[in-house]
């Protein structure tokens, strides 16, 4: 059914999406799009999380049906909980977004709710998703074909019927079969009954294409025996899904040279990260690349300054022509400023004139949302000492002004406003926010920090040591230790902790990236000795040797 065609009833929309198997970044531009124009967000307990963060602030997310039994029309089946609620929803002229894991055609229950729409009418659009059977082997370094060819067979190991192993099993296609945990060594005995060799490699996926995936190899006569080895089973969790894939040309051999997502430099690791949300964006972005799992601790809170008059002052001189340069050094100085301007009934017009200097791509960029683009932006190093790298000195001839206007935080370091007079300008070194420490976090992060719950955390600086130790307590000393610089990584080491990584240069992305050359050597050295890679919070408590990147 054409989703763009004139709804001629009084009905909503029903768009039915396929979330993929678990990573968010599987998720299609279509999908994204129809999330985000969502009224109602019906989805799969497993992909709630997943999808959600696309939708509105205001969808509802109903989690149960309440649809009214007496509302569904005579001659429309009576239809699981979920379906009533989609079919209440649309009726109400929603625009109702059905999310599914997985692929939406692959789902029995969801054909039944597209037919229940169709029956009455409602415009409904199908977007399709990567199914959990293609996308998980992906993830785990498993091709389902080789440059030869082979048949590829999907069996769902809940449905399937001793008709269906024997001709998997008489055949040499490759098999994908969801299953369980526990049900896996159970599949390989029907493959082996119906005719495969219990020497056919296979390989195990469980909670595939996210930072929790685990894959074993084995052959379909020794898969139990791994799985016990591996202490995988017997679990409590022996019903969670898996994908495993059976057959010779299924590269399962190849999975050391193949396996790319799980031989990430920190994968799985959960790496604390002590900034806000909005500071630790792209730091936590770039962590991710590298297989983590970031968890942002804010260790500061910022407040207004106590006497506002000095800034109140600034701003208008702002607007008078007092200044030649503005610098913002960081993220909050930008918000600071824009609450002032509101305040007055300013916006971004009264820049005109301006030149407007930021210390780094994150100050940009809310510059930037504000409606100012600045003029200056360190080519080098995001820090004070790169913007004063590109900071021109002062010309009595070409600068008809000689001051600058610096907003910025009261425990600031001297070196921007040093620079700057060393460059001939005059500073107005202002108060526009003060920084206190942040209100303690969770009772459950706090424990997994002390308790060794965290694989590393990554210091910017001296405060985020001392702030986190004083609202959280002092790391686990199993838990990596990462500092910007030596200044941070001393206060560190004044607090007892045992500094692992520094980073080469004073840079939140250069210390991830030192992170995760750490990561990478420590997984090196594992596979060398033949030993299982492990996380630092799995490993006993001084057991880890001291190492500096």
């Amino acid at each position: 059914m054409n989703p763009t065609a004139p709804n001629h009833s009084a009905s909503g929309q029903v768009t039915f999406l396929g979330a993929g198997p678990g990573d968010p970044g599987l998720l299609t531009l279509r999908a994204v799009e129809a999330l985000a124009s969502a009224d109602v967000l019906i989805a799969d307990p497993q992909v709630l999380d997943v999808v959600r963060v696309h939708a509105r602030a205001q969808v509802d997310t109903p989690l149960q049906a309440s649809a009214d039994e007496a509302s569904i029309p005579v001659g429309v089946p009576a239809l699981r909980d979920t379906a009533n609620l989609v079919m209440a929803a649309a009726r109400a002229g929603k625009r109702v977004v059905r999310a599914v894991t997985g692929d939406p055609g692959l789902d029995g229950y969801v054909a039944e709710e597209m037919l229940a729409c169709a029956a009455e009418g409602i415009v409904f659009e199908v977007v399709p998703g990567i199914a959990a059977a293609v996308g998980v082997p992906a993830y785990a370094g498993v091709p389902l074909r080789d440059a030869q060819g082979t048949d590829v067979r999907f069996i769902d190991a809940r449905s399937a019927d001793a008709r269906c192993w024997s001709e998997v099993g008489a055949s040499d296609a490759t098999a994908v079969v969801s299953t369980t945990l526990d049900s896996v060594a159970a599949a390989a005995g029907e493959l082996v009954s119906g005719g495969r060799k219990p020497d056919t490699p296979l390989t195990v996926t469980v909670a595939g294409t996210t930072t929790r995936q685990r894959t074993w190899t084995a052959t379909l006569g020794s898969v139990a025996q791994v799985l016990k080895a591996a202490k995988v089973l017997p679990s409590p969790d022996g019903g969670q899904p898996v994908i495993a894939v059976v057959g010779e040309r299924s590269a399962a051999a190849q999975r050391d040279r193949l396996s790319w997502f799980e031989s990430k430099p920190l994968f799985g690791w959960r790496v604390l990260v002590p900034r806000t949300k909005e500071q630790a964006a792209s730091l936590s972005d770039q962590l991710v690349s590298y297989g983590a799992v970031p968890h942002e601790v804010p260790t500061i809170a910022v407040e207004p300054p106590r006497t506002p008059q000095q800034m109140e002052r600034a701003v208008k001189g702002l607007v008078t022509g007092r200044y030649e340069w503005i610098a913002f050094t960081s993220v909050n100085a930008v918000k600071a400023v824009r609450e002032k301007f509101e305040e007055y009934g300013l916006d971004a017009r009264a820049f005109a004139g301006i030149k407007v200097a930021a210390v780094g791509e994150q100050t940009a960029k809310a510059l930037v949302a504000f409606g100012v683009k600045p003029d200056l932006v360190p080519s080098g190093e995001q820090s004070a000492a790169g913007l004063l790298e590109d900071w021109p000195p002062y010309d009595p001839v070409f600068d008809p002004i000689d001051r600058v206007f610096l907003p910025r935080a009261d425990i600031a370091t001297e070196t921007l406003v040093a620079g700057l007079i060393e460059l001939g300008w005059e500073v107005d070194d202002v108060t526009a926010y003060r920084t206190v420490r942040a209100s303690p976090p969770p009772a459950e992060t706090r424990e997994a920090i002390k308790g060794g719950g965290f694989d590393a955390v990554l210091f910017t600086s001296s405060s985020t040591v001392r702030n986190l130790v004083g609202i959280a307590g002092k790391p686990h000393n199993v838990t990596v230790i990462a500092c910007i610089g030596p200044a941070t990584a001393k206060t560190a080491e004044e607090h007892g902790l045992r500094v692992d990584v520094m980073s080469p240069e004073p840079s939140v992305h250069k210390l991830a990236e030192a992170l995760a050359d750490f990561g990478a050597a420590r997984r090196d050295t594992a596979l060398e000795a033949g030993d299982p890679v492990t996380r630092p919070s799995e490993r006993r408590p001084g057991s880890r040797r001291r190492a500096r990147s």
